[in-house]
């Protein structure tokens, strides 16, 4: 049975990322299946630090924008937003190159908060980065 309020696709997901820091580091929704979102990014200048590999602060971006879209998804958005509340990492493996892909996964979908699970793989699906994030889910105010 599929998670979502209505389905997502990887297209809305750019569309609705562009001229946002998500296209900045070339965060790409790639996958959506009944329970999962599946995202991509570059390990590239714009992802490493000084010493050359993929900053930790990108993976926690990844893994936020990941969650945070995945847990709209889930909501009537006409009238809910999901917030970022809380979010932890562990950078389990350093990675200099190629591309990195997170899957997040609900661990709890609720009426007012949300936890996400999410992993962040190398290209040889060699876990990078383990994140848990949780998600405030507020009511829209309506707008005067």
């Amino acid at each position: 049975m599929a998670i979502w309020f209505k389905t997502p696709t990887p297209e809305e997901a750019q569309k609705l990322h562009s001229q946002t820091m998500v296209s900045m580091l070339g965060i790409e929704v790639t996958d959506i299946t009944e329970d999962s979102m599946v995202a991509i990014m570059p390990v590239d200048k714009r992802t490493t630090q000084i010493h050359g590999i993929l900053h930790g602060g990108a993976s926690v971006a990844l893994a936020e924008t990941l969650g945070s879209y995945a847990a709209n998804c889930c909501v009537d958005q006409d009238n809910y937003m999901c917030v970022g509340l809380d979010i932890n990492a562990n950078h389990i493996r350093p990675v200099s190159s190629g591309q990195v892909t997170a899957v997040a996964r609900p661990i709890h979908i609720g009426r007012k908060t949300q936890v996400w699970g999410i992993q962040i793989s190398d290209s040889k699906h060699r876990l990078v980065c383990e994140s848990r994030l949780t998600i405030a889910v507020v009511e829209k105010q309506p707008t005067p």
